[in-house]
């Protein structure tokens, strides 16, 4: 499986106004799965996210080649907002997304990690999850990039921002997070919170 996360940003409202031309996008796709779509919140404001799930490579490809070719690629023409398309590939331990009600609140995190440091940040993740499971029961998905600076995207859900923050808290007061050698191999991060859009697999 591999993941595109598809980011249309201009003004504060523009994750509104982008809505209707992205949906009709992926709605006329020849390939992927709309796992969900996030209006962000805390961070980058007024940006629409969406998160879509291909079988194979080929398949990826083949909807990139369409965003391409296309002169107005997820409506962003319509709505006035620029586009941003990044392809990853899973942590190669954890099970496909499911979709799942975990709340609507989420968050979306990236770590861009020095050269060499992917291999030793997913060693220590494969090693937090079970430990840490109050807490990573609430992730997504964790993924690698396959394009571009060295980094990795994770994506959890919460009930609220409140249960986020808890149980951060606690599994970092006990030493179950974050993974091991994790903070040493990353150069910078940066978290958003967003909101999903109702009635996607993931929300």
């Amino acid at each position: 499986m591999f993941f595109e996360v598809a980011t249309l940003k201009g003004s504060v409202f523009a994750g509104k106004g982008a809505l209707p031309g992205a949906r009709a996008w992926v709605e006329d796709a020849v390939a992927g799965t709309l796992l969900g779509m996030w209006q962000t919140e805390i961070g980058p404001i007024g940006q629409l996210m969406l998160l879509r799930s291909f079988d194979t490579l080929e398949e990826l490809r083949t909807e990139r080649h369409r965003a391409l070719m296309s002169d107005d690629p997820f409506g962003t023409a319509a709505a006035n907002v620029k586009l941003s398309l990044e392809s990853f590939a899973p942590f190669p331990f954890l099970p496909p997304p499911k979709p799942r009600a975990y709340g609507g609140v989420f968050e979306w995190r990236t770590y861009w990690l020095t050269p060499g440091g992917l291999p030793g940040t997913l060693d220590g993740w494969r090693m937090a999850i079970e430990p840490a499971r109050a807490y990573t029961d609430h992730l997504v998905t964790a993924m690698y990039a396959l394009d571009g600076e060295p980094r990795i995207t994770h994506l959890w859900g919460f009930g609220s921002v409140e249960q986020r923050n808890r149980l951060r808290r606690e599994h970092y007061s006990v030493g179950l997070w974050p993974p091991k050698g994790g903070p040493e191999r990353i150069e910078h991060a940066t978290s958003t919170i967003a909101f999903a859009e109702p009635d996607f697999p993931i929300c």
